[in-house]
């Protein structure tokens, strides 16, 4: 499996771009503590993106690991989680803002610190949606990757501190053509008082043909076999390969 391209995210950083069906993302840490906000889009149809609610309630779940497949808001399979060394992905605790930033880590701006300044989620996921003909009205649920959320008995939401060690990785394979938008900033609910310093690594491979009787993520639940099928039916109605 020969690696195709890679890209380093430095911490407060940010990235988007188109990845092809068929392909393997590699997410890596490179220091404990790692968390990247992660938006969806079908790369054929913007309007088309990655739909929270109908992703947990379809799959029974209420946080993203291997064998769970990110669905659109049609119902299709985006992308399928195929190895995870964490177990547990939040896609509930949503992105900072800029002014969480400023309480949490102290004010800053461009202007005085230049690239030393602290960015929010909420403003690199908007920059990334501009650059690719969208806005601040495209911003939606994003999935969080390397962070664990849990909620006690009585509703509260709680971070895990030490959930990700320097090394762990997700896997992800796209079903689809999808744009993929990413910012490198903490998970709000991470309460430290430094302003987490975590690159992150992100590969791509060429993915082995799904093997559609067998495969653990087609196969996970009915409902992610359904999503797989509506996915494959697009493929062959706009000329592609059933």
């Amino acid at each position: 499996m020969g690696e195709e391209w890679s890209k380093t995210i430095e911490a407060g950083g940010k990235w988007s771009g188109v990845i092809g069906r068929g392909k393997l993302v590699c997410l890596t840490a490179l220091d404990s503590g790692a968390n990247v906000s992660a938006m969806l889009f079908s790369a054929r149809d913007l309007n088309e993106r990655y739909n929270m609610p109908d992703t947990l309630k379809a799959q029974h779940i209420s946080h993203l690991t291997k064998g769970n497949v990110l669905m659109s808001d049609n119902g299709r399979a985006m992308v399928s989680i195929v190895e995870d060394e964490l177990g547990w992905h939040d896609p509930l605790g949503g992105y900072t803002s800029r002014e969480l930033t400023d309480e949490r880590y102290g004010a800053t701006n461009y202007q005085e610190l230049r690239n030393g300044w602290l960015r929010s989620g909420q403003e690199n996921l908007t920059v990334e949606l501009v650059r690719n003909g969208m806005s601040v009205r495209d911003l939606m649920p994003v999935v969080n990757w390397f962070s664990k959320i849990s909620c006690d008995e009585q509703g509260d939401m709680h971070y895990a501190e030490n959930h990700c060690p320097a090394g762990a990785s997700v896997t992800l394979r796209t079903e689809m053509d999808v744009l993929l938008v990413l910012s490198n900033t903490p998970n709000p609910l991470d309460a430290r008082g430094a302003y987490p310093s975590v690159p992150v690594l992100i590969e791509v491979f060429a993915a082995d043909a799904v093997d559609r009787e067998r495969d653990y993520c087609v196969n996970y639940r009915a409902e992610n076999r359904r999503a797989f099928e509506n996915t494959w039916e697009y493929d062959v109605l706009r000329g592609g390969e059933w």
